[in-house]
């Protein structure tokens, strides 16, 4: 049967299905009929002469936009597809999973022929809108499939033929359609094998750019996670070539370390790093190592850990990570919280003196010399060594505080200087870094520093002069910059009298000496404390002080405040405690402030002479021996007698 008589069977067979009249199932597939069934369910006009519905502009635009990665997929195929048949006046298509015809590539003649059924971008060629088609019912039935002549319900598609193909995602979902439509005397059955081939291929193209995509994504984290990491990272073969390096292992090596990707690792750290090497390639797996590196372009202390790389069940060679201790310590100091906290803005006060000592210790933060800060208990030394250092060029770097007094003597120089592996029984295996090591790059606080024992003043003494420190049971000796911030209540000098301190480590120390007046010798800045300290309590406690009687400030203008500031504090942070209302009142003091003596009665204090010799009468008149008077008083019976005469002289005056 040719072309002709083909069409004119099948033009009757639809004819007989429109009139309502049965259709031979010999002439007609099932799958036709079922796909015209359907369309008749549909209301589609079988005498459609163009499709009804085509997108306009802007609707065009966003479903290109969304299709934009099919189209792009697509096109070189359908371009590969239409150079097969180019001249014979097929056209190729590309739909997307509702119908809508997103690409036309053919001869342009044809193209505009069949702009006339509206078989443009943009219309839409679905089932319920089209008929039957290459694809519409490709698109219900979700496989490759032909559509010839007068097979297609609608009579303006049929001079065409049709074979079309479902292209699917990843997870197997419909996303389009790629068909091919030309004359229907063209048609040819190897026409749908070539669509199904263009439809596979545009699917394992998506699979590939997919795959492409996620690779690159892959390889951009990875790269950009082992650029971001701190540490020296490099990778050697099994010849100890190096293969790799990271951003931070160029930087170290400098601008041209390029030149060492291939080189062997000896030949870049050469001779002076043989036990560095021999940990290298005699361990396939190391985890941080302590190691010295001297090489022009990498030297200091680091962290050495190094793991294999394996390829199936083989060892192709060896990622090694180098970690700057001194980074790893300024990382372990933050975590411990070493930071200053207070600030020169801080700090209260107006008392001349007092403004003159807020002077000097903005100096000392200015400076590089070590600082000594001399005071009583209580007058704020830790407050001012927190505030220089942050206003020093220090001041990003780790602050540490050690009371002298606190730490056990036998356990003062370990936590100051760190101890090696196997120092003592009990160590730390890998041994530990001191406060000074923890400390490298900022400033370390060493307060009562009178109290220290003799031999840890000798070690402290080395740290100021030589910027080193050796830990306990080590000979290693590692270089720190740390800025000393000492201070102490006692008068250094009489300590150096009496072979207590020092005196050339008093003498370092004592380089610039700030001295801190007593709270007693300022009483004038107690109302501006107290106002500070209310509130900061307040707002601690969750309770809000309106008003503070004046006795409350009578009696504080009235002590003498040996505990100075910090007594202060406590004392207003117990009364707000004990308080039942937003009020302050007298009857809330603690006992040592109600009972005490003004200011003036304190230092009218009688002579010591005068109440010995009291004392002396009043046990001569109890008629207790001599003996035992000068046994009670701690004195020899001669200096009795010397003393009884003195009275007996002072009386008789």
């Amino acid at each position: 049967m040719d072309f002709v008589e083909k069409f004119d069977v099948l033009y009757a067979e639809w004819k007989k299905y429109i009139s309502g009249t049965p259709v031979s199932e010999f002439i007609i597939s099932s799958t036709i009929l079922d796909s015209w069934d359907r369309c008749r369910e549909n209301n589609v006009n079988p005498y459609l002469t163009r499709v009804p519905v085509v997108l306009d502009d802007y609707e065009l635009a966003e479903i290109l936009k969304k299709n934009e990665e099919l189209i792009d997929i697509s096109l070189p195929f359908m371009k590969n597809l239409y150079g097969l048949v180019v001249g014979s006046g097929f056209l190729v298509a590309l739909f997307n999973a509702d119908g809508y015809m997103l690409k036309l590539v053919g001869d342009n003649d044809v193209m505009e022929r069949v702009k006339r059924g509206n078989f443009i971008v943009g219309s839409c060629w679905s089932e319920e809108v089209a008929g039957t088609n290459g694809a519409g019912t490709v698109i219900k039935l979700e496989k490759a499939f032909q559509v010839y002549a007068s097979e297609h319900y609608c009579i303006n598609s049929h001079k065409w033929t049709c074979s079309g193909a479902p292209v699917h995602d990843l997870n197997g979902k419909l996303i389009g359609v790629i068909d091919m439509t030309g004359p229907y005397q063209k048609a040819n059955p190897h026409t749908l094998g070539m669509v199904a081939a263009a439809a596979h291929a545009i699917e394992n193209e998506i699979r590939l750019r997919k795959a492409l995509t996620e690779y690159r994504i892959a390889h951009s984290f990875q790269k950009t996670v082992i650029s971001s990491i701190p540490e020296i990272i490099m990778t050697v073969d099994n010849d100890g070539c190096i293969s790799m390096m990271n951003k931070n292992a160029r930087k170290a090596f400098g601008e041209d370390a390029d030149r060492f990707l291939g080189k062997n690792m000896a030949e870049v750290w050469s001779t002076y790093n043989k036990n560095l090497l021999n940990l290298i390639n005699n361990n396939n797996s190391l985890t941080d190592i302590e190691v010295r590196i001297a090489c022009k372009s990498v030297q200091g202390d680091y962290t050495l850990s190094c793991y294999p790389i394996m390829s199936m069940d083989d060892i192709i060679g060896k990622v090694i990570i180098l970690n700057e201790i001194k980074r790893a310590r300024t990382l372990a100091t933050k975590m411990m919280g070493a930071k200053a906290k207070f600030r020169f803005e801080d700090i209260i006060g107006q008392n001349a003196n007092f403004l003159e000592t807020v002077r000097q210790a903005r100096i000392a933060s200015q400076i590089k010399s070590n600082v000594l800060l001399l005071g009583e208990s209580g007058t704020g030394k830790d407050v001012f060594a927190q505030a220089i250092h942050n206003s020093s060029g220090r001041s990003d770097g780790p602050y540490l505080a050690i009371n002298c007094t606190t730490i056990p003597r036998d356990l003062i120089t370990s936590e100051l200087f760190g101890y090696s592996e196997g120092a003592f029984t009990g160590s730390r295996k890998g041994g530990s870094p001191g406060k000074f090591e923890l400390a490298d790059g900022g400033t370390i606080f060493l307060d009562e520093v009178g109290e220290t024992p003799l031999e840890l003043q000798t070690a402290l003494l080395r740290v100021i002069e030589d910027k080193s420190i050796i830990r306990i049971g080590g000979t290693r000796v590692t270089t720190i910059d740390v800025r000393i911030i000492a201070a102490t209540n006692k008068n250094l000098k009489e300590e150096v009298r009496k072979g207590k301190f020092r005196e050339d480590l008093y003498y370092r120390s004592n380089v610039f000496t700030i001295r801190f007046i007593p709270l007693r010798e300022k009483k004038d800045d107690i109302p501006l404390l107290v106002e500070c300290f209310v509130s900061n309590i307040g707002k601690t406690m969750g309770k809000k002080i309106e008003k503070i009687e004046d006795e409350v400030f009578e009696r504080f203008m009235n002590y003498n405040w040996p505990g100075n500031v910090r007594e202060l504090q406590n004392v207003l942070e117990r009364m707000i405690n004990i308080a039942h209302t937003n009020i302050l009142t007298a009857d809330l003091l603690p006992s040592e402030i109600t009972d005490s003596k003004s200011s003036d009665d304190i230092y009218k204090i009688e002579p010591v002479i005068k109440i010995e010799r009291e004392l002396i009468m009043k046990m001569i008149k109890s008629n207790i021996p001599k003996r035992e008077i000068a046994k009670k008083l701690g004195i020899a019976r001669s200096t009795l007698y010397r003393k009884l005469n003195e009275i007996q002289n002072y009386a008789g005056e």
